[in-house]
């Protein structure tokens, strides 16, 4: 199992989630490298950022099915790693055993307060069968989400194309931007990252992207939460800092300078978000 390559490990995820495939939404690293196969994308000339665990957005309540999608996770080949104190625990979904490195995360948002009436942090909550992270922000990236179709001629091993919900390229933009305050300094810069090259693959769309913002996304947010995302462009990006320049150093063969990362992300999130 751990000589199958991550699209095939992806896959198997996908097929274990099938019954609810039209309510989930795939977002994090794998929604960015996802971007890369969308017709509305355009050629880049570098590959997209590589994760080892897949991010779900979860809905509070999803349609009842015949099984639920913590048996079919285990029937997939899926093993539950149970992680700290909270009740219930938080969980990954691993492929295989602990040696294997591809896992699955759910994650849905957080309904008002941080603390339930017993004191206790609402931190997770159990979803059909599967234990989710509880997160502030997590419903804009249940918002209008795009679809692509995954097949053998994409790079996956599908007899018949399945066909993913993604979280809106605008949304995704907006959820790294309002999470930014609860970020590691490691984890912002690579959040830079994913900002720059999820506007460098769209860059012929911004003013799609931005109609997205106006029609489908900023009036179903909390207004402070819209206007945080709109003062991004000139807070996060008005001028050069670490993270920023932590950003650049992980550019690798590109060789981006860090003026080159601040400009292009000012540009493209004033053209979406102003």
């Amino acid at each position: 199992m751990n000589g199958q390559s991550d699209s095939e490990q992806f896959a198997r995820l996908i097929v274990a989630l099938g019954p609810w495939l039209d309510q989930l939404v795939i977002i994090g690293g794998w929604a960015h490298r996802l971007y890369w196969l969308h017709p509305r994308a355009q050629r880049i000339d570098h590959l997209p950022l590589t994760t080892l665990d897949t991010d779900i957005a979860v809905p509070t309540r999803l349609k009842v099915r015949d099984s639920t999608i913590r048996e079919r996770l285990i029937a997939n080949g899926f093993e539950e790693e149970r992680l700290g104190n909270d009740i219930p625990p938080a969980t990954h979904y691993r492929l295989g055993d602990a040696r294997t490195g591809f896992y699955a995360e759910f994650l849905t948002p957080l309904i008002g307060p941080e603390h339930g009436r017993d004191g206790r942090l609402k931190a997770t909550r159990r979803i059909a069968g599967v234990v989710s992270q509880q997160l502030r922000y997590l419903e804009i990236l249940l918002l209008a989400p795009w679809s692509v179709n995954l097949k053998r001629a994409n790079g996956f091993p599908f007899q018949k194309q399945m066909q993913v919900r993604i979280a809106n390229p605008a949304s995704f933009l907006a959820h790294k931007i309002l999470i930014h305050g609860e970020r590691r300094r490691e984890a912002f810069a690579k959040d830079i990252l994913y900002v720059h090259d999820t506007l460098e693959v769209f860059g012929a769309r911004l003013g799609e992207l931005s109609q997205e913002w106006t029609d489908e996304l900023k009036t179903r947010i909390h207004a402070n939460a819209a206007r945080k995302v709109q003062r991004a462009a000139t807070s996060l990006f008005g001028e050069l800092n670490d993270a920023i320049r932590d950003a650049a150093q992980m550019t690798g063969s590109r060789k981006l300078s860090a003026e080159a990362v601040r400009e292009r992300c000012h540009f493209g999130l004033a053209r979406i978000f102003d």
